[in-house]
């Protein structure tokens, strides 16, 4: 393609902020339909990323590159391969769904919140695509300032606490990696990702700088212990806030492990893998049995998003084909399930206003529709074959048990602890007689939700039944990946240990 589409999908959502801008405040409704159309309009657009992106290259590609600062050698570059594609596309789809799902709940301040929505966007698009390590940083960080504000602004109760929580703990990772940014500039004298990945570092400095990047990714994911921040953000965030948070937020960590840890750091990846194994095991088991005690529904999911994070990390650190595709669509399908269970709790929130699980019960008889859909997505939650969720984690499984039989046993506990609490909210929500009087005359889904749930449903059944399309596009860049991998390891005396 001869025009720039990657920047075109990228800032196409500012045109949406300057025409909501001149939208009078109490015109709420035009801000809506702005957001909307514009934020539809750019998953159109990047739709044409899917169509013409070629399966059969690792090279990067819409490559797009601006001087920006010659004299640092900063410039603007970006470029998609066929990991950070499809997250792309995760990114354009989630956001309008977010507007459509805003579009009651959201009554103060309804400009405010678009425009903050379609800035995110833009950030979101530019962390996946950014081809440079300054680039990358820059749009890394920004996209906590319009969260910080959702959060913020629009949250629960103790919103403030909540933002500011999330907001010190990003931060505190995001400045060792900034530093760490600094050593690897003046180590290869370039910013530009592509020459990055190919550059030897010396091996006095890779530990450090593997553990720089790995502070602000770890608390991105979150892994254990420095999860804290989630189940708080979440529980605060309003529903369309949380959708983001976990849908694409959440993947910026295990994202920034496979663009820069694994293929910039690989000796220092191999020595640490079993400190990633271990506190990812720990977030898979210790994080679902806490999910196990919750009351507060959002809560019970924000935990089960670690736990299932955790399989990310366990995957990306396999050194394995299916590992690193599995860890890959787990990201993609928690993308996608874990959006969709806030949106289930968000329906129920906008009729009840309570997320505690024991104000529910016996909705099945009331809302037929609601609890097939809730069903559905929970299920995936879980694992059922069938769903996005089951290829990801099996995926992460068959890789763990090539490279560690011990942790593929672990992590398929947390498995077994999903289907154990996932079940339990679902029993207490849906099934039972319903006997609460303040739910004799709760309504089901209106012509709006199941809009918005729709194409979850397609995606999550289409990633189940034909994970192929998924995995054709990854499957080239995965083992370019790895291949670089084993020379590294090779080169420095570590012979067969990665793909194990």
């Amino acid at each position: 393609m001869d025009w720039p589409i990657l920047s075109l999908v990228t800032f196409l959502p500012l045109v949406g902020v300057a025409l909501i801008a001149f939208v009078p405040s109490e015109n709420a409704e035009n801000a809506r339909r702005v957001a909307l159309w514009v934020s539809g309009g750019t998953f159109l657009v990047s739709l044409l990323i899917w169509f013409n992106f070629d399966r059969t290259t690792a090279d990067f590609q819409f490559v797009e590159e601006a001087a920006w600062m010659p004299i640092a050698g900063i410039s603007y570059r970006v470029g998609v391969d066929g990991i950070s594609m499809l997250f792309v596309m995760l990114t354009t789809l989630l956001t309008p769904i977010c507007i459509l799902a805003s579009w009651e709940s959201i009554k103060v301040r309804v400009k405010d919140y678009m425009i903050a929505f379609l800035i995110l966007e833009v950030f979101m698009v530019g962390m996946f695509v950014a081809l440079d390590l300054f680039l990358f940083y820059i749009f890394f960080e920004a996209v906590l300032i319009p969260m910080f504000i959702i959060i913020g602004v629009w949250g629960g109760p103790r919103r403030i606490y909540a933002s500011f929580k999330m907001f010190l703990y990003t931060l505190l990772g995001s400045v060792l990696m900034l530093l760490a940014m600094l050593a690897m500039y003046f180590d290869a004298g370039t910013t530009d990702i592509t020459v990055l990945l190919t550059h030897d570092f010396p091996a006095s400095m890779e530990p450090w700088l593997w553990l720089a990047f790995f502070a602000s990714f770890a608390i991105k994911v979150p892994m254990w212990p420095v999860h804290t921040w989630l189940p708080d953000a979440h529980v605060e965030a309003p529903t369309a806030g949380s959708v983001i948070l976990a849908g694409v937020l959440l993947k910026f960590g295990g994202y920034g492990f496979l663009r820069f840890s694994l293929p910039m750091f690989p000796e220092a990846s191999l020595m640490f893998t079993p400190l990633v194994y271990t506190l990812s095991i720990i977030a898979v088991i210790y994080t679902s049995l806490v999910a196990l005690a919750q009351e507060d529904m959002k809560k019970l999911i924000a935990y089960s998003s670690v736990a299932h994070m955790g399989f990310v990390t366990i995957g990306a650190f396999t050194m394995t084909v299916q590992g690193i595709e599995g860890s890959i669509y787990q990201m993609l399908s928690h993308g996608v399930v874990s959006a969709a269970l806030f949106l289930v709790v968000g329906v129920v929130y906008d009729r009840e206003h309570s997320r505690e699980i024991a104000h529910y019960g016996g909705l099945v008889e009331r809302m037929p529709a609601y609890g097939i859909t809730f069903m559905l997505f929970m299920l995936a939650s879980v694992g059922l074959p069938g769903t996005g969720g089951f290829v990801g984690e099996f995926l992460v499984l068959l890789g763990a048990f090539q490279s560690n039989s011990w942790v593929a046993a672990l992590a398929a506990t947390g498995v077994i602890l999903g289907a154990v609490y996932m079940l339990y909210l679902y029993r207490r929500i849906i099934f039972g007689k319903l006997t609460k009087e303040h739910l004799a005359k709760i309504k089901d889904m209106n012509k709006r939700e199941i809009a918005v749930f729709a194409p979850l449903v397609v995606i999550t059944l289409w990633m189940g039944i034909y994970p192929t399309s998924f995995l054709d596009v990854m499957h080239v860049s995965v083992e370019n990946l790895l291949k670089h991998v084993e020379t590294a390891l090779a080169a420095a005396g570590h012979v067969g240990m990665a793909g194990r």
